[in-house]
């Protein structure tokens, strides 16, 4: 008997808790549902969004397994294009649910492996009690922010998409008559000079072409229009507001060569809402920490992670460029200098990746202090 119940499951720790899963497509759901390692799980299908439908499989779930109804319910599903309304509505129902970062999901490194969305669900379920057994690198949890952190992000995204938008409008024109042999800037009267364009043998542009440029300057006007307003909104907000995140753009924009756009950027994507504990965490959400791969004899650096806000990277290496020329004295300048600035190409632009995780640290730290970074000089706003 001893050795039947040894061959056999060991007692789960975790019973009464209901896990579930979900793989969220565009038209239909897949749910798991278990309530242990050793349980063959419960896999059902219901419509896209459909609220009513999970609440009563819950239920079902429920009655199958035996589970009182104040039983504590774990749930995961992985960040995508529903967004994060549905871990609210979640929290609301008294569920605990985890958003995983899909791309720190395990996988089987087979060059042909099965993957359906039933075995992805069963595949999160595993891992959603491996983690609350205690095995928290088995992926990594994505942090949700407050609903009005969110709404903060909006502004300069769809600013952001709008100069996208005017950059498109503008290479069409361009296209469209260099095509036609004519280079012509795409300004306030270009209506008025396009009656006065000629072709390479003088006649006039074709009807068709005509009026298709003159829509699309028209549409180009209407995006310029859209940027003024956003740029104007923003301009009042940092004049009068008396928000917390609007005063941290404001002291950063008090250190020479961060701008306006960079120290808005910086603050609603990145400093005024996770609670950072350390540097590392910094570092990682920007994508800028090492990766460095040992196995053996081999030893070598893959670079740095790029496992965070794509955005901020980017704009960290650029305002680190910007950094050496605004804010030669101070010591992070002298910091590159001594060790790459008198290196090839190659090494510069490593180390410019380096000042700008220790730049982003430095920032951190001056809004959290009000220390500025040492021997940095600030300007008057």
């Amino acid at each position: 008997m001893k050795n039947k119940q040894a061959q056999g499951t060991l007692p789960n720790p975790n019973s009464g808790v209901l896990y579930m899963a979900y793989e969220l497509g565009q038209n239909q759901w897949k749910l798991g549902f278990t309530t242990g390692l050793g349980q063959r799980p419960r896999v059902r299908s219901i419509q896209a969004r459909d609220i009513a439908g999970l609440q009563q499989e819950i239920r079902l779930v429920r009655q199958r397994f035996q589970l009182p109804t104040e039983a504590p319910v774990i749930s995961c599903y992985e960040a995508g294009r529903d967004g994060i309304w549905l871990h609210r509505y979640l929290h609301s129902q008294g569920i605990v649910n985890k958003i995983v970062d899909s791309a720190s999901n395990e996988v089987n490194r087979r060059a042909r492996r099965t993957k359906t969305d039933r075995l992805d669900v069963n595949k999160l379920l595993t891992m959603l009690m491996r983690y609350q057994l205690g095995e928290y690198q088995v992926w990594r949890i994505v942090t949700v922010p407050d609903p009005a952190v969110e709404d903060r992000r909006h502004l300069h995204r769809e600013l952001a998409s709008l100069k996208k938008d005017r950059t498109r409008h503008n290479n069409r024109i361009k296209g469209w008559l260099t095509g036609q042999g004519i280079s012509l800037p795409v300004k306030g009267d270009f209506r008025d000079q396009l009656e006065a364009l000629r072709l390479w043998n003088g006649h006039a542009l074709p009807a068709s072409l005509k009026s298709g440029l003159v829509r699309e300057f028209e549409r180009m006007q209407l995006v310029n229009q859209h940027i003024r307003q956003l740029e104007i909104h923003r301009r009042e907000m940092l004049k009068t507001s008396s928000q917390a995140c609007i005063q941290q753009v404001r002291d950063l924009m008090r250190l020479r060569g961060i701008g306006f756009n960079s120290a808005w950027l910086f603050v609603m994507e990145f400093f005024s809402w996770p609670a950072f504990h350390n540097r590392r965490e910094v570092g990682a959400l920007a994508g800028l920490t090492p990766t460095p791969f040992q196995s053996g004899r081999t030893n070598q650096e893959q670079g740095i992670s790029k496992a965070g806000n794509r955005h901020i990277r980017s704009l960290a290496i650029e305002i680190a460029w910007g950094w050496l020329r605004f804010q030669p004295d101070s010591e992070l300048s002298h910091w590159y200098q001594e060790r790459f600035g008198h290196g090839s190409s190659r090494m510069r632009r490593i180390g410019i990746v380096a000042l700008a995780r220790r730049l982003l640290i430095e920032q951190w730290r001056y809004l959290e202090t009000g220390t500025p970074p040492a021997g940095a000089s600030l300007k008057t706003l």
